[in-house]
């Protein structure tokens, strides 16, 4: 026993973390490759062991042995026995089973025609091997799998499986819930060359510095000091500079590039950064959207197009964007958003390299397994704090207002559905005075005012005198509201969820969250990350809640990916005596 050590290792793969022993920031940092901070608050923190953490960190070349060796380091009593077999059991998976190049197989094209006129094709194949008997016999017992898999002794293995290349992506989808990652070591096509690389200054002449992190992240993906595998997901918090890392990665690889993305004013972002950063001119760029489809060297899109189509069950036309190219990379931004219909085509598109681009991997779908096994395991992830304290990300105080619930529908409220009950809490009318209340604060802060429900985002505008943006505002009149932001015609903007996700506002310092999508954790890391850009003055993060309500409990699940970072909620109960005075006080803790 070592008393002073920070770390305590439970039977049930649940690590703790005395953040006040000595080496506890030493502790936190040697966890991040394998294991996953599910808790933060003040003096203890909580981590778990998972097979998906240990399988992430198996696929960066970090062992069994390692893991179990800085459990030991900072362990403060003896580790539990079942903990070191689980750990030497479940990362041993990652290798089991590989995939590597197979045959090329001329069948014929269409299995009716008479024999004798029968048109052929030439299919690419791959194996799927291992080198364990008892592995070989349970996949191929796996009903799942067995359809897409082929039992041959022809391989390079005497334990062999036979499948298509079309199939690479679902095969590994479907071993990887069997409890078997594959370890893919096929090798990735080349794609149409391009030349591109990052301007030393940008077009406004100021310098373009690369910081030391997001060259690690992008080596972490292509290798230069490493090996790198060419495709995986780079996890960095919002206002971190993820798209400096997509356009460092297309400079190191030197291909035609398809980067997929959230919406339309997303797209214009990366087409401005792409002609201010890079060498690129508006010739090699292209957009490919509902406004608007073309198709060049570099081509950006959004998941909406590509997810699209004219029947409920009809096929995907714009799915043909894959193929129109021979794309070197493909760039899912946000790839935590990615939608299922296009998990279907990144399953068949493995030869590609590619890279999710995400401030967070949670899904309230639970499918980050998804994204492991068909973009790629996670390569690179830096803690939201750490950047914070380096000056990367600005420091932010969140702060949690709850007041009662209008009188005129408490009865309304007690009678409603559980979601009508969400609906009526999100829209109480004292959140209005409540907004209004900070706003009047924060003169000199640049305010964001988020919100799920149009009408109330509509009444909340009307009362500010203050411009809206929603799904339906067109195109050009968001991206000038935006400019309009930005430049400081405005300090006060009103917006649903269509400025959750990769909307660059880098003065916003201030936001005001009135309703939100039911308990989403990645929606609140994600609203956070609008105010997040380095800045002078600290940024706050008011979450205005409705108290014995359902909202509550939403909230609450909510704010748990935050303190999985290490932010803390202030909470203030307001009323109309108090009137908010407490906004004034500091912040009396943080993480």
């Amino acid at each position: 026993m070592q008393n002073d050590n920070p770390l305590i290792v439970q039977s049930d793969r649940t690590l703790l973390l005395d953040v006040h022993a000595s080496l506890a920031k030493e502790c936190a940092n040697d966890l991040i490759p394998f294991a996953e901070l599910e808790r933060s608050p003040e003096h203890l923190h909580t981590y778990r062991l998972t097979p998906l953490s240990l399988w992430n960190a198996a696929s960066a070349g970090f062992s069994a042995d390692d893991a179990v060796e800085v459990l030991q380091k900072y362990s403060r009593y003896d580790i539990p026995q079942n903990v070191t077999v689980w750990i030497h059991e479940t990362a041993g998976r990652f290798g089991k089973l590989r995939l590597v190049s197979g045959p090329k197989i001329t069948v014929p094209l269409h299995s009716d025609v008479p024999a004798g006129n029968s048109r052929t094709v030439t299919e690419e194949n791959l194996y799927l091997i291992t080198d364990s008997p008892l592995v070989y016999k349970e996949i191929s017992v796996n009903q799942a799998a067995k359809k897409y898999l082929i039992e041959t002794n022809e391989g390079p293995s005497e334990y062999s499986f036979l499948l298509r290349l079309t199939d690479r992506g679902t095969v590994k989808q479907e071993l990887l819930k069997a409890g078997w990652p594959v370890k893919d070591e096929v090798q990735l096509t080349d794609g149409e060359p391009l030349d591109i690389a990052l301007r030393n200054t940008t077009v406004s002449g100021a310098p373009l510095q690369i910081r030391n992190y997001q060259k690690g992240a992008a080596e972490a993906l292509v290798g230069n000091r490493g090996p790198g595998t060419g495709f995986g997901t780079i996890v960095l918090p919002c206002g971190a500079g993820k798209t400096i890392v997509g356009m460092q990665i297309m400079a190191m690889l030197k291909t035609s590039t398809l980067i997929i993305t959230t919406n339309i004013s997303a797209v214009h972002q990366w087409m401005s950064e792409l002609i201010d950063k890079t060498n690129l001119n508006t010739d090699q760029i292209a957009e490919y959207t509902g406004e608007e489809k073309t198709i060049k060297q570099v081509t950006v899109a959004t998941y909406q197009i590509l997810t699209w189509r004219p029947e409920k069950d009809g096929p995907y036309p714009h799915f043909s964007l894959f193929r129109e190219r021979p794309w070197g990379l493909i760039i899912y931004d946000e790839v935590h958003m990615l939608p299922a219909p296009v998990f279907r085509v990144a399953a068949e598109l493995q030869a590609v390299r590619r890279v999710g681009l995400t401030a967070t991997l949670v899904r309230e779908d639970g499918c980050e397994g998804y994204v492991f096994s068909l973009v790629g395991p996670k390569r690179y992830d830096v803690p939201w704090k750490e950047l914070e304290h380096s000056g990367w990300i600005a420091t932010a105080e969140c702060i949690e207002i709850r007041l009662d619930l209008a009188e005129k529908i408490e009865i309304e409220y007690a009678v409603a559905n559980a979601r009508m009950k969400h609906r009526i809490a999100s829209e109480n009318p004292v959140k209005e005075q409540v907004t209004r209340e900070i706003i009047n604060r924060y003169p000199e802060d640049k305010i964001l005012v988020i919100g799920q429900y149009l009408d109330q985002l509509d009444t909340i505008a009307k009362m500010l005198n203050a411009p809206i943006i929603t799904g339906k505002t067109p195109v050009d009149d968001r991206d000038k509201i935006y400019n309009d932001f930005r430049s400081g015609k405005i300090h006060v903007l009103v917006v649903s969820k269509v400025a959750n996700f990769a909307i660059d506002l880098p003065d916003a310092s201030l936001a005001i969250q009135i309703s939100g999508t039911f308990g989403s954790r990645q929606e609140e890391a994600q609203r956070l990350g609008r105010i997040l850009r380095p800045k002078e003055r600290m940024s706050r993060f008011f979450t205005l809640i409705t108290r014995n309500t359902v909202e509550e409990d939403f909230g609450s699940n909510r704010q748990k990916f935050l303190a999985e970072q290490g932010y803390v909620y202030r909470i203030i109960r307001y009323n109309t005596e108090n009137d908010l005075d407490e906004l004034t006080k500091p912040l009396e803790s943080s993480c």
